[in-house]
Order: structure tokens, then C-alpha cells, then sequence
């Protein structure tokens, strides 16, 4: 039987070119013989690179996101087709081009796979072309969608003076994650691998959450977590709180395999901030204090995952 376990890791040419080649070489060039010649080019060094291994660390799946932006290259192990992979390295494409605060972006489909990409929202245009002797379409993803119409009382976010913020490190993504939460009015997203201590166990942060679940009609804290043992054995007090208060804050975990290889982190407000970390084990990661059609893609994506969630045992031991 063949082990479904897979996850997606951002990668670069200079680190990890022998691992794309392995892969692009069985697809493209042995799988559809596109010759060598059309398969390398230039912007492989200027690329932003996905690898998708196995469990055992093999690597079974590309991407790449060209300065140009536009997704390209995305192979997957034949054996390994049809069980999520390339939904992930796709979802992880577009979340980068996203971090990025692109308008759109683009790729260049082989026409058989054309309704692969429409189920991620990519629109195709223009003629049908031949690129290395297969033919192709443009296909386009608008990346900020339109603002919800406003409703009676509801006054809606601004972009207007809002600040782009760019995150190096643990203090800098404290004083973000800070900023955000005082910021909410009545609620909060947030997905996390492992609830983050040195970010939400924090007086500051978890008095933030506190005001905003207790802030009237409509309060919520939303937290999806992939993987709580090591809070829940750590006494995290976010989970006590959310215990204490499980009518306002309310936390699941993802069960579909494709939904638990996203690879990234990220905190939402209802005042149209977020704050992204393309890699959700790492620090780095930017957002804006008021971006409301960046904020809706990711909460989008947020809400389509908590639907498909669950309670984790984990989480039901605190009865949370």
C-alpha cells in the first residue's frame, strides 16, 4: 500500500535544485519528453520553488513562481497523482504570490488539465498555443477579491492609511500579532501548526482575546491548529481560556490530508488586518494593518478549511 503521508516545503534553486530536477526530469522530460533544452531556463535561479516529499524525505512533487508572476512547472510523481499533492503545491503557490500582495496570477496550462485548475478559481483566456510541443492556455486567479457589500451599522475596514508590515523575527511578529489583536472589534482568526507559544501564550495577546470574545452580540474566536498535543501537555492558556469561555472562542482541528499540508500560519482580524507566515514554523512573514481583499482571500481559505474540521480528542480532554 502506498503511504498517503506527504508535506510541502518552500524551496530554492541554489538549495535544492538536484530534488527538483529528480522530479521534473520523470515528469517533463522521461513522462512527455519535452526535450532538456526547453525544460531549464533562466528563471529557475530567480524562482521561488515548492518541493512536496514523501514521508521517508523523497521528493514527489514541484512548483515554481516566477518573478514574472506567473506559477509554472508543477509535477507530480505518477504514483503519488490524484491523492492531493498537486492541490497542495498549487494552494502553496498561490498563498506565496498572495504574501506578495500581487493583484493576480497567472500560469500556463496544458489543455487536458485545465479543469485541475479551475477548481483552484483560475479562469482560462485567449487562443489555445503550443509551448514545447503541447498545447496550452493562459489561465489567470484574481488574488483580491471584491469587499462584501456594506450592511445597516456595519461599518467597513479601510485600506486607507493602512501600514505594510514586514516580519524578520520572534519580537518583530509579537509586536504585529500585539497589534492585531488590539486592533479587532468583536473577532479573530487565527491558524496555527501548534498554537504558537511564544506568540498566543502571552498576558498581552490572551487579554486581547479575552476583550474581544467578551465584546457583545457576535463575539468569536476562531482557531484552527493542526496539531495541539504539545499545548494541551504544556498547559497552553489560550486552550484554558478557550475552555472558560467555549461559547465565544471555538477551536478545530483539520482532518482532510490536502488541508493539513498547507504549510503557512496566519492571523486575521475583522478590521481587515492579517499577518502571514509562508512557512508557519518559521517567524518571517508580512501583512498590513488594514487590507481588507487580502484579509477576505485568506479568510476565504480559513473558512472553506474550518468545514471541513473537527474537534481534536486532544481538545475535547478540555473539553474545549
Amino acid at each position: 500500500m502506498l503511504e498517503q503521508d506527504f508535506r510541502i516545503e518552500v524551496a530554492n534553486w541554489a538549495a535544492d535544485e538536484a530534488a527538483l530536477r529528480e522530479v521534473r526530469t520523470a515528469v517533463f522530460i522521461v513522462g512527455q519528453r519535452i526535450p532538456p533544452e526547453e525544460e531549464w531556463d533562466a528563471l529557475d535561479a530567480a524562482s521561488l520553488h515548492a518541493i512536496a516529499r514523501d514521508a521517508a524525505g523523497q521528493p514527489i512533487g514541484c512548483a515554481r513562481l516566477t518573478p514574472r508572476r506567473k506559477i509554472g512547472r508543477l509535477a507530480v510523481l505518477e504514483p503519488w497523482r490524484g491523492k492531493g499533492v498537486g492541490e497542495a503545491l498549487l494552494r502553496t503557490m498561490v498563498e506565496q504570490a498572495r504574501a506578495r500582495h500581487w493583484p493576480e496570477v497567472a500560469l500556463d496550462a496544458q489543455t487536458y488539465a485545465i479543469p485541475f485548475y479551475e477548481k483552484s478559481g483560475f479562469v482560462a483566456e485567449g487562443p489555445e498555443f503550443m509551448d514545447a510541443g503541447i498545447p496550452h492556455r493562459l489561465m489567470r486567479l484574481a488574488l483580491a477579491p471584491p469587499e462584501r457589500a456594506p450592511r445597516a451599522g456595519d461599518a467597513l475596514p479601510t485600506a486607507e492609511g493602512a501600514r505594510h508590515v514586514e516580519v524578520a523575527n520572534h519580537e518583530e511578529a509579537r509586536r504585529f500579532v500585539d497589534e492585531l489583536a488590539a486592533a479587532a472589534r468583536h473577532k479573530l482568526w487565527i491558524y496555527t501548526r501548534d498554537l504558537d507559544r511564544l506568540l498566543y501564550d502571552r498576558e498581552v495577546f490572551l487579554d486581547a482575546v479575552r476583550r474581544v470574545a467578551l465584546s457583545g452580540r457576535g463575539a468569536e474566536v476562531r482557531i484552527l491548529i493542526h496539531d495541539p498535543k504539545d499545548a494541551v501537555r504544556d498547559g497552553h492558556r489560550l486552550l484554558h481560556l478557550a475552555a472558560r469561555l467555549p461559547t465565544y472562542i471555538h477551536l478545530r482541528s483539520p482532518v482532510a490530508e490536502e488541508d493539513r499540508q498547507y504549510p503557512s500560519a496566519f492571523l486575521l482580524n475583522d478590521s481587515g488586518g492579517f499577518f502571514l507566515r509562508p512557512i508557519g514554523s518559521r517567524w518571517e512573514g508580512d501583512g498590513r494593518t488594514a487590507s481588507p481583499g487580502q484579509q477576505a482571500g485568506l479568510l476565504n481559505y480559513f473558512n472553506q478549511v474550518w468545514e471541513r474540521s473537527e474537534p481534536d480528542p486532544e481538545l475535547r480532554q478540555l473539553s474545549v
